[in-house]
């Protein structure tokens, strides 16, 4: 079913607004329980997913994320949030060579997007990748503010091997 055009009935985006206010307040069982509420049929809806997403992500449960991002990404690749939450969940899965081998063709398909190649860079300093962290460092902070991404890594423990370096940028 292609969701993209798909509308939510009113009931269903009653339990999807709850699930978000639920979130809000920091009730992810509660929100995770508005969403089960949610007709079958819509229950991979996009909308859905991404507040699914949202409540993984909140309740830090990685685990959980993982499949729903790969099912939004393969309705709306071109979310690039999604590839970002994914690699994200992975890395905090200790499975950091996998969440930069996922995030890597997202730096190609979007060029503008800064927090994706800080998020590489970090996945390259854990990995013990000096040069490539420190490459990638530097093109995130060539799209966003300079200061900002860099007193952003020096606050970040990914980057802990690397401070001195980072300094002199």
């Amino acid at each position: 079913m292609d969701y993209r055009k798909t509308i939510l009935d009113q009931t269903d985006r009653f339990h999807l607004n709850a699930a978000s206010g639920w979130l809000g307040l920091g009730d992810f069982d509660s929100a995770g329980a508005e969403l089960e509420q949610i007709s079958s049929p819509m229950q991979d809806h996009p909308e859905v997913l991404l507040t699914q997403i949202e409540i993984c992500d909140a309740g830090k449960k990685w685990k959980s994320l993982l499949p729903v991002a790969e099912k939004i990404l393969q309705q709306l690749p071109k979310l690039d949030s999604v590839w970002i939450h994914r690699s994200f969940a992975l890395h905090e899965l200790n499975r950091t060579q996998e969440a930069f081998d996922a995030l890597l063709p997202a730096a190609k398909k979007f060029p503008k997007r800064w927090l994706i190649r800080y998020n590489l860079a970090c996945y390259c300093a854990q990995l013990g990748q000096a040069d490539e962290a420190l490459r990638w460092l530097q093109q995130a902070m060539n799209l966003a503010s300079k200061k900002e991404i860099k007193t952003m890594a020096l606050g970040d423990p990914d980057f802990a091997p690397l401070r001195k370096e980072i300094r002199a940028l």
